[in-house]
């Protein structure tokens, strides 16, 4: 629990401009000056782009810690294959303990892959290869799946040598703090003072959080599942969520902002008790309280525990409803060069 003490300690440094945010300025003015060195370096050719083939887009965040960017590229692998393309994602697999490029299947185990790529494999059924380099990933996954068509690169927005069609820029309610860069703020780049060129803002929180325009995400829990059905393929339903009330339901989550995850719950009726664990939390160990009997964890927690390893105790998969409004679907799907099956 001592790294949850951390992050939630750094945010709020990072909310304001306190005494020790204003001591790390010096840090970060070299942090700002080495990534304008590095954006210079690309933009003047010095450092090359590669094109992978097919187009891409790349889902990030300029601010650090998650923002809702594992759910917006769900959302956006299924608008994709509404409009007839055949997506597959890569990633750099935040976490992992392997090296190298690593193609995810479903019974890859979250601990080689990363927990969040295996969640996209699982909930998107599309094909996801993660590495370090993404161009790399990009090119060994196109190579095993001939078939896709357009790559979603899921949290890639610095990686400048992957060439994108689109960007999907997340905020959620943070916004960008307190407008400094790491490590006097959450920034991992200035933020800009215009949306950048072939590039949306989309806000994972309920109004703008920055003075960029953009859209708002629906966000909505869409009911549960128990984790064996969960495992098996079954759709969440809010009859399974809406049955756990009156129970005392620990709520365990192992998620960058798991404030929003317990919110939701409670405003969906259940009585919960607060478990937060660290972003990324692997579960190598069920540590729940003595005399826990029924768990509620996010689908990002629930990659990393098989049904066989709950025992007696009852655990359920909250599941997230997550869209966009439909401006930002047709205005994302314009950034797009027009579909090879409609134009041969």
């Amino acid at each position: 629990m001592a790294l949850n003490a951390i992050e939630r300690r750094l945010q709020r440094i990072w909310s304001g401009r306190g005494s020790l945010a204003v001591a790390l300025l010096p840090l970060a003015a070299l942090f700002g000056l080495a990534a304008a060195l590095r954006r210079a370096l690309y933009r003047l050719g010095v450092l090359r782009t590669r094109r992978v083939g097919v187009p891409v887009i790349v889902v990030g965040n300029l601010i650090a810690g998650g923002a809702g960017k594992t759910p917006a590229t769900l959302a956006l692998v299924a608008l994709l294959r509404r409009a007839g393309w055949r997506p597959a994602v890569v990633s750099r697999g935040h976490g992992r303990a392997s090296r190298g490029i690593v193609h995810v299947e479903a019974d890859t185990p979250a601990a080689e892959c990363g927990d969040e790529p295996l969640l996209l494999r699982l909930r998107g059924g599309v094909p996801v290869c993660v590495g370090a380099d993404r161009v790399g990933a990009a090119a060994a996954l196109l190579e095993r799946h001939p078939e896709a068509d357009v790559i979603v690169c899921d949290d890639g927005l610095q990686h400048l040598r992957l060439a994108r069609d689109a960007q999907v820029i997340v905020f959620d309610e943070r916004g960008a703090g307190n407008r400094w860069l790491q490590p006097a703020g959450p920034l991992r780049e200035p933020l800009p003072a215009r949306v950048p060129a072939r590039s949306l803002v989309l806000y994972n929180a309920a109004q703008p959080s920055t003075p960029l325009p953009g859209h708002v995400a629906r966000r909505a829990l869409a009911g549960a599942a128990s984790l064996a059905g969960w495992w098996a393929g079954a759709a969440a339903s809010r009859a399974a969520l809406e049955a756990l009330r009156g129970r005392r339901v620990l709520a365990a989550a192992g998620v960058a902002r798991p404030q929003r995850f317990f919110a939701m719950l409670r405003e969906a009726g259940l009585d919960i008790v607060e478990h937060p664990l660290p972003d990324h939390h692997d579960h190598a160990v069920l540590d729940w309280p003595a005399g826990t009997q029924d768990v509620i964890v996010t689908e990002k927690d629930a990659v990393k525990i098989r049904p066989e390893r709950a025992g007696a105790l009852r655990i359920w998969v909250a599941a997230l409803d997550f869209g966009f409004p439909a401006a930002f679907e047709r205005e994302l799907l314009a950034l797009l060069p027009p579909h090879p099956q409609r134009t041969s």
